[in-house]
């Protein structure tokens, strides 16, 4: 989704990787996750939330230059997380520690990093892209390095992992993402430690992941010192981005976020009332990475592939839906937030509520409105700007607020 980023980042690249060789290993690329025993996790799942289960370290061989390993400490971990519904889970992600030093006070800094869409199938996990060099989502990953940051970046609950990944659930997601980077300080050999400062990260997914660890943090993992959010392109709200794209040539982003719910809530009415279209086109899903997804089934409704009519609107529905709508619960840390205002995917309005709730309930706010710029384009020009502001968290300077 950010290959436009990548353009402005390729002597910074150059820079991180400077002394690096290929291997023959960069095109002998690894099994997928549903072929590698690493993604299965033990049964019973031991110890808490954000314990690591297993970790290896590994090559990582970022695109353009997938032939040069960088010279970046980068372990694939699998840790403990907990699902939407409060039962423990097992979460793959990977932890990137960079050689350049941190020259700033106390430990080196960590962000936490939520992708944007993947997809559903196991082989979009983040952490098999990342290691095979297929993942084009890295220009804010090397930018945190450069700094001296190191990175955890999560792979989600069930992208990888067996089982169907929850998209766009964000009790899912912010939980797995606050794991990483508990998962990261408790690995011995990254050097972070608990008193790490950490900072969330992620735009799109990863905004939706990045804002809902924010809200979960003071009572969910008061442990992670979390010292800011950084967010953008938000589906804050999931009853107006699928009301915003049923009918869209993007519709099959709500047919996977219907699939993420329904898997994260078997309560809700849907596998029992697909029509054989609807059948089809979940099977299609279940296995797409994000292209495929986007463009699944453009300009369908979700009335086209079921038996019943409106199940959205389902009081189950509605209850997990409200369960999952952002800015309802006050964030323990600083937030900073933006949208392009022409975003075609995520309605800039639902951005505007997101924000109104925030300074309602009295969050440190920085808000930050991106003209004229929609979905892809909006992080392009402004997420380096978002990632800057964790590094004046990470400085001990206050946060402004625009409420």
């Amino acid at each position: 989704m950010l290959r436009r980023a990548l353009v402005p980042l390729v002597t910074a690249f150059l820079l991180l990787t400077a002394g690096a060789v290929p291997t023959a290993q960069a095109d002998a690329r690894p099994p997928v996750p549903s072929q590698d025993p690493f993604y299965t996790p033990p049964d019973p799942l031991p110890g808490a939330a954000g314990d690591v289960l297993r970790s290896r370290k590994v090559d990582w061989h970022p695109e353009p230059f997938r032939v040069f390993p960088a010279p970046v400490q980068t372990w694939q971990v699998l840790h403990r997380s907990t699902s939407a519904t409060g039962e423990p889970n097992a979460v793959s992600g990977t932890v990137l520690v960079p050689p350049t030093p941190w020259l700033g006070k106390g430990p080196r800094p960590l962000v936490a990093y939520a992708m944007g869409t993947q997809g559903l199938g196991d082989q979009c996990a983040p952490s098999y892209h990342l290691r095979s060099g297929t993942e084009i989502e890295i220009a804010f990953l090397v930018q945190a390095m450069l700094k001296g940051w190191a990175v955890a970046v999560t792979d989600y609950e069930g992208l990888g992992t067996p089982g169907t990944h929850t998209y766009a659930v964000a009790q899912s997601e912010g939980r797995a993402l606050l794991d990483v980077a508990r998962a990261a300080t408790r690995l011995p050999e990254t050097g972070l430690t608990p008193a790490s400062p950490v900072g969330a990260f992620g735009y799109s997914q990863g905004g939706q992941a990045a804002a809902a660890a924010g809200e979960l943090q003071p009572a969910y993992a008061p442990d992670v010192k979390l010292v800011g959010v950084s967010e953008g392109g938000v589906p804050a709200d999931l009853n107006e981005v699928a009301k915003f794209n049923d009918g869209g040539a993007a519709f099959g982003l709500v047919a996977g976020a219907a699939v993420g719910y329904s898997t994260a809530y078997p309560e809700l009415p849907f596998t029992d009332v697909l029509n054989a279209r609807g059948k089809d086109l979940v099977a299609k899903v279940k296995e797409s990475c994000v292209v495929e997804l986007g463009t699944a089934a453009p300009f369908t409704k979700l009335n086209d592939l079921t038996t019943k009519p409106d199940i959205i609107k389902d009081p189950r529905w509605q209850a997990r839906l409200a369960e999952n709508r952002l800015g309802d619960r006050k964030p323990g840390v600083p937030i900073y937030l933006y949208h392009g205002t022409l975003d075609e995917l995520i309605p800039f309005a639902g951005a505007e509520k997101l924000k109104a709730r925030y300074c309602a309930l009295g969050t440190r706010l920085e808000w930050q409105p991106v003209p004229l710029a929609g979905h892809i384009v909006g992080v392009s020009v402004w997420g380096t700007n978002a990632l800057n502001w964790l590094g004046d968290r990470f400085d001990g300077k206050p946060a402004k607020t625009t409420c």
